[in-house]
């Protein structure tokens, strides 16, 4: 009887807590977001040179890879997200800008926003009401993401279009897949640290309104 009880006591203290790391992780990333908007909606208005946000850009994939692992089980590394999603967000004015001067720009940004965050929405609550493990993805994506690193680097180099927007409907799907992925991870135990999963899910939210962006740019533009 007293191992039932202490089962079932366990158990609440692990739903309780994955509660806590979700509440957490979504009051986070919203706040994130809002903030990443401020700075790209700055970043508009004072119009960079490109050179500036990819210098902005550049510095907040150092401060994602090597200082984020440090300060995420501290104060600090609520800090440090705030600062890397705001850098990416000024690194996207001066790409915003572009679109937005396109024939019916203002509509493709729009939707590409739209599109988002319907792919979040939708996506966050599948994996939240099913409940389902989609751990299995994470070779997948890992593989999948490293291929198209690749191949997005192979387009820059030999201009190829084509291949630029193959890479960009790949990372709309992977970037699909990790929030599957991650989302089940927050559910069932496997992260515990809602600054990684806030800045995980945030990345690839950003990935897929690049993407997104840059499929619509292409595909919808008037011009």
């Amino acid at each position: 009887m007293r191992n039932n009880e202490f089962t079932i006591s366990r158990g609440q203290e692990s739903a309780l807590s994955t509660n806590k790391v979700l509440r957490q992780t979504y009051m986070l990333l919203s706040m994130t977001l809002l903030f990443s908007g401020l700075t790209a909606g700055i970043s508009m208005a004072i119009n960079p040179p490109v050179g500036v946000s990819m210098i902005a850009s550049l510095v907040s994939l150092g401060l994602l890879w090597f200082v984020v692992p440090r300060t995420a089980n501290s104060a600090s590394g609520i800090w440090v997200v705030f600062l890397v999603t705001g850098l990416l967000g000024f690194g996207l004015g001066p790409i915003l800008n572009h679109y937005v001067a396109l024939p019916n720009g203002g509509q493709l940004v729009m939707t590409a926003l739209g599109g988002t965050g319907v792919v979040f929405l939708g996506l966050s609550g599948y994996a939240l009401t099913t409940r389902k493990d989609f751990s299995f993805m994470a070779g997948f994506i890992f593989t999948g993401v490293l291929v198209a690193f690749v191949a997005g680097i192979a387009a820059m180099i030999f201009n190829m279009p084509a291949l630029s927007l193959g890479v960009s409907a790949m990372f709309i799907m992977l970037m699909s897949g990790y929030i599957l992925y991650q989302t089940s991870e927050i559910i069932h135990g496997g992260e515990t640290n809602y600054v990684l999963a806030t800045i995980s899910l945030y990345v690839a939210i950003y990935n897929i309104f690049t993407s997104l962006l840059h499929l619509l740019g292409a595909f919808g533009s008037n011009d």
